[in-house]
């Protein structure tokens, strides 16, 4: 008979502030390397969901690891193959930076950060829906398929959370830095 899997715990915002302040916690943000050069919580070590790998998890004796993202969601697919690899425990940030943020607690920001993924998905997404309208109205109207499937791309990415334009962009070079 199979054991019963282990679930992700869930820290709020202040737990987490308390633990970080008597020095009990390992924090690993899991965002894109772009979105924590741009904002992160003070002392929290990069490691992207997208090449996750729990070996390169740092471990320290004596300290609670704590896993956070944007708003809970990776960090919690992040805790999940922790435990499926054997760690005892696992712990993510409830909310993640979205409520450490709405707690009154501070970030470090890196002034000359690229702007975040989401802008820049909106933006391409916008400048190609308007390009695929122009070319549409003035050239051929098979150019309106290019908004139709940036639209069905974006309705896509709302309903399952994840978005393809997110991981192409966050390949870029600029979006790489940390």
């Amino acid at each position: 008979m199979a054991s019963p899997r282990k679930q992700i715990s869930e820290i709020d915002a202040t737990t987490l502030k308390t633990w970080m302040d008597k020095g009990e916690v390992v924090l690993v943000d899991v965002r894109e390397p772009a979105e924590y050069v741009g904002e992160r919580i003070r002392g929290a070590e990069l490691v992207p969901l997208a090449h996750f790998d729990p070996a390169q998890i740092p471990q320290t004796a004596g300290k609670t690891l704590v896993l956070y993202c944007r708003t809970g969601n990776r960090s919690a697919q992040a805790g999940q193959q922790l435990l499926d690899v054997g760690a005892r425990a696992a712990w993510h940030l409830q909310g993640g930076i979205e409520a450490w943020k709405a707690s009154g607690y501070e970030t470090e920001r890196t002034a000359n950060a690229p702007i975040s993924l989401q802008r820049q998905v909106q933006i391409v997404a916008g400048l190609l829906v308007l390009l695929g309208t122009i070319l549409g109205a003035w050239v051929s109207p098979w150019f309106l398929l290019l908004s139709g499937f940036v639209g069905a791309g974006l309705a896509f990415a709302g309903m399952t959370n994840t978005c393809g334009m997110a991981m192409l962009l966050a390949k870029l070079p600029y979006n790489q830095r940390v």
